[in-house]
């Protein structure tokens, strides 16, 4: 039969096609959120009523400084272990901590949150953190960081920018992702939910790739607010997301000595000449010794000759006078023009002449005439 068409030509089968495709895309949206305080049901004796068939037990080292805090927390540490039905021990003389199941022990993942607490305590986590791991929506995560940079400065300067100042930078990661981070030696050490230990993870293993942790917050910030608004809780967060770039703009520096990769031959390289094929190539081979002598001796002679005159030149060489720099003064450049200005030339010999120390005048003044009429009215009086 054909299927019957509404008035604007769509078919009622298509219409049932998507009223079905959007109920099933709603219901795997429900399926895939869960619930706000939604918890794991405990595991408890009823579950497992026969317990374990065998013992598991795990050992760890621990360092000489921590040895004072284990020896005076050890009896807590007991005290939460006994309430998983999990023996502890301490061995002080060998430094090392041992958690072992026992018969009353029904959880057989007990044992493993025992072994995870006993590697925090080692790793310089305090107890009062430590024993939440002994909680099931508490995991733990020790995240090695000493291979992954060469060169120790380099290690020392990022995991300082891990902490930040005042250890700002790790509290700021720890309320994004609710979770205790340790940063001791060359481990990381976090304690918290499954979803935070990851971004704690990605954030550490960015910065010691030298990329700076701030990044990472700011994004983890915007994402926590993002997560508040239900109706973008299904959709793509990309275009909200800051994008960093990694700008480098120092250019690599080119070795001095470019070595140049020669080109791959199947063929050996040629054997170098020996003496004996020297010899035969200028015929000295065939040659009797006495002339061979004679020879070598006239070689000897040429070398020695020179030698000497080269000792002979290094001697000479303190007897030769060093050159004399002339005591004269280079005159000024002639002008370019050719033509000499006279009258500029003349004052500055009249200023010359004034200069000098008892030099004539240039303008002698002339005689006064008083004293020349004077002379001849003396000499008309002695005649009369």
């Amino acid at each position: 039969m054909a299927s019957s068409t509404t008035g604007d030509g769509v078919s009622e089968a298509q219409t049932g096609k998507k009223s079905k495709k959007t109920k099933n895309q709603v219901d795997e949206s429900e399926l895939l959120t869960v619930p706000d305080g939604w918890k794991e049901p405990a595991f408890t004796k009823d579950d497992n009523p026969r317990g374990l068939l065998e013992e598991s037990s795990f050992a760890t080292l621990f360092p000489k400084y921590r040895e004072a805090y284990l020896k005076e927390c050890w009896p807590l540490v007991e005290k939460a272990l006994g309430e998983a039905h999990i023996k502890g021990s301490l061995d002080l003389i060998e430094g090392s901590m041992t958690v072992c199941t026992t018969k009353k022990t029904f959880d057989p993942y007990a044992i493993v949150r025992a072994r995870d607490l006993i590697k925090l305590l080692a790793r310089s986590v305090p107890f009062e953190q430590a024993v939440r791991i002994l909680q099931d929506d508490v995991a733990c995560d020790i995240i090695k960081i000493g291979t992954l940079v060469r060169n120790r400065e380099r290690f020392v300067k990022r995991r300082q920018r891990l902490i930040g100042p005042k250890g700002s930078t790790l509290k700021a990661l720890e309320l994004l992702t609710n979770c205790y981070v340790m940063v001791q030696g060359n481990t990381v050490s976090a304690l918290g939910p499954y979803n935070g230990l990851k971004e704690v993870r990605k954030v550490v293993m960015d910065t010691m790739k030298n990329i700076h942790p701030i990044y990472n917050i700011k994004t983890l910030m915007i994402k926590r607010e993002l997560s508040k608004d239900p109706e973008l809780r299904m959709q793509n967060w990309e275009r909200f997301l800051p994008k960093f770039r990694h700008k480098n703009l120092a250019k690599r520096k080119e070795p001095k000595k470019k070595s140049v990769k020669k080109e791959y031959t199947p063929f050996p390289p040629q054997q170098p000449e020996s003496k004996v094929d020297k010899e035969l190539a200028t015929g000295e081979f065939f040659l009797r010794e006495s002339v061979k002598k004679r020879k070598r001796m006239e070689e000897i002679k040429v070398k020695q000759a020179e030698a000497l005159t080269k000792k002979q030149e290094e001697r000479n060489r303190a007897f030769i006078p060093p050159k004399e720099k002339p005591l004269m003064k280079k005159t000024a450049k002639a002008p370019v023009d050719g033509k000499l200005d006279i009258n500029a030339i003349k004052d500055k010999v009249k200023k010359a002449k004034t200069k000098k120390l008892g030099a004539p005048p240039v303008n002698p003044a002339p005689p006064t005439s008083t004293s020349t009429d004077k002379k001849k009215k003396a000499k008309t009086k002695n005649k009369g």
